[in-house]
């Protein structure tokens, strides 16, 4: 006679969130690879692709599997994943983390005589030598974690050049830059020991928040700019690397562009789990696993593109796993907080001051 074992609520709880990791690393795919650094260029806006019968499903699919997963996450304890808390003692370090991942990311690129993307030579870009030498600056001003709020206006200010020479399409496949340098500005490092920084609940919320959309902007806009509506393009990296179709090399008969669907719909369930903020210890383990399995084959280069993302994947990760700080993740703005925002009093622009910058002001 088979007996029924009472499960308590945590260990359900812990299965469950399990069970969804192991449910999303079984679909997760190498949809990281940027084509347009890999393959050669094709144009594209075939929003014909898209409106067939498999990508309109597996998007509608993608977008209930979030609206599912954020609902899931309300049930679950915060951080949900207890045995990653150790992780949250990095907190104070995260502003001046990923203003180095974003600094030698910078220096890399004008090194290696491209701005902002490796899908953007120097040469096309006005001002040429010179934007790279500006760029190089703010990298270098970057890595050194003083006074940050200046260089992140600085990586803010050289998304004009990208989009004159590139068009807004390819400013927003970058708009991980302007996550980081918008989180920088909101949460700078401080002036004491590896930039330590204490921040209030409210600067969190609002660095994050912001981090987080346009890390997912970032994200969507590339499922659609170089998967759903430019299929040609991401033939081409499928047929220059042909080792990036998993399936096909395990023999299982998946065609070239029900992958490229298939990655594409990977690529934006992972923009829209970070615009989420939803259980973001599970969304980061899983979202690594295509943005590392790429760089077996793309290296350097996938590694420099990707600095920021991983900076970002950090900071959402270490947050989620601080018992004081995860329920700042996943935090969206109501009305009144966007009026706060507009119309911040001396009162409120204080309580937006790190504790720590106001303990100094304090003594001093």
């Amino acid at each position: 006679m088979l007996r029924t074992v009472a499960l308590s609520p945590r260990t359900r709880r812990t299965a469950a969130v399990l069970t969804l990791t192991g449910l999303a690393l079984a679909v997760a795919g190498p949809a990281a690879a940027h084509a347009k650094w890999f393959a050669e260029g094709a144009d594209g806006g075939d929003w014909g692709f898209f409106l067939s019968p498999l990508p309109l499903a597996v998007t509608a699919a993608v977008v209930v599997v979030t609206v599912l997963w954020r609902l899931v996450s309300h049930r679950l304890p915060r951080p949900e994943l207890p045995f990653l808390t150790p992780l949250g003692r990095l907190a104070p370090f995260i502003p001046r983390l990923v203003a180095i991942h974003m600094g030698v990311s910078l220096l890399a690129f004008s090194v290696t005589g491209h701005f902002l993307t490796p899908s953007l030579p120097l040469g096309e870009v006005p001002g040429g030598d010179f934007a790279g030498v500006v760029q190089a600056a703010i990298g270098i001003w970057l890595i050194t974690g003083i006074r940050l709020r200046i260089p992140a206006l600085g990586v803010v200010l050289l998304g004009p050049p990208a989009l004159l020479a590139a068009g807004p399409v390819a400013l927003l496949e970058t708009a991980d830059t302007l996550a980081v340098a918008l989180f920088l500005a909101v949460l700078p490092p401080s002036d004491r020991a590896f930039g330590r920084v204490a921040p209030s609940p409210q600067q969190l919320r609002w660095a994050l928040f912001w981090l987080r959309m346009f890390v997912g902007i970032a994200l969507i806009t590339l499922a659609f700019s170089e998967k759903f509506t430019n299929p040609e393009l991401a033939r081409n990296l499928l047929e220059a690397y042909p080792e990036l179709n998993l399936f096909a090399l395990v023999g299982l008969p998946v065609d070239a562009d029900t992958f490229i669907v298939m990655a594409g719909a990977i690529e934006l369930l992972f923009g829209l789990l970070v615009i989420s903020g939803a259980m973001p210890q599970v969304a980061v383990l899983v979202a690594l696993v295509p943005f590392n399995l790429t760089l077996f084959i793309f290296g350097t280069t996938e590694v420099i593109g990707h600095l920021p993302v991983y900076g970002v994947f950090l900071a959402l990760l270490v947050y989620g796993s601080h018992r004081e700080s995860a329920a700042a993740v996943p935090w969206f703005p109501r009305p009144a907080d966007w009026r706060a925002l507009v119309t911040r009093d001396p009162a409120s622009r204080a309580a937006d001051t790190p504790r720590d910058q106001r303990e100094s002001q304090g003594a001093a």
